[in-house]
């Protein structure tokens, strides 16, 4: 089997009920708190970490000039309801 590569090791700071939480959830899961911690923080990275990161991608994209002006969007759409389709 092959190990996943890991990080250098990290110190954290929890807020006591919320290790509370992990230490009951890693008990009750027969599972180590590291990995009650990682799986936590990949949904957060798969939720709103991933909004985050798209609202970054598209402020870049904006600043790079990558974007339409919103009345040319209008226009087009106008078009395509009204079947006239470029």
């Amino acid at each position: 089997m092959t190990k996943k590569q890991l990080s250098d090791p990290i110190a954290i700071r929890l807020p006591s009920d919320v290790l509370s939480a992990i230490e009951e959830i890693a008990e009750t899961t027969e599972r180590s708190r590291s990995w009650v911690i990682v799986r936590a923080l990949k949904t957060y990275l798969l939720n709103e970490g991933a909004d985050i990161l798209a609202f970054r991608k598209g402020r870049k994209d904006f600043d790079d000039g990558r974007s339409e002006d919103i009345d040319d969007v209008i226009r087009d759409l106008e078009s395509i309801v009204a079947g006239k389709v470029a």
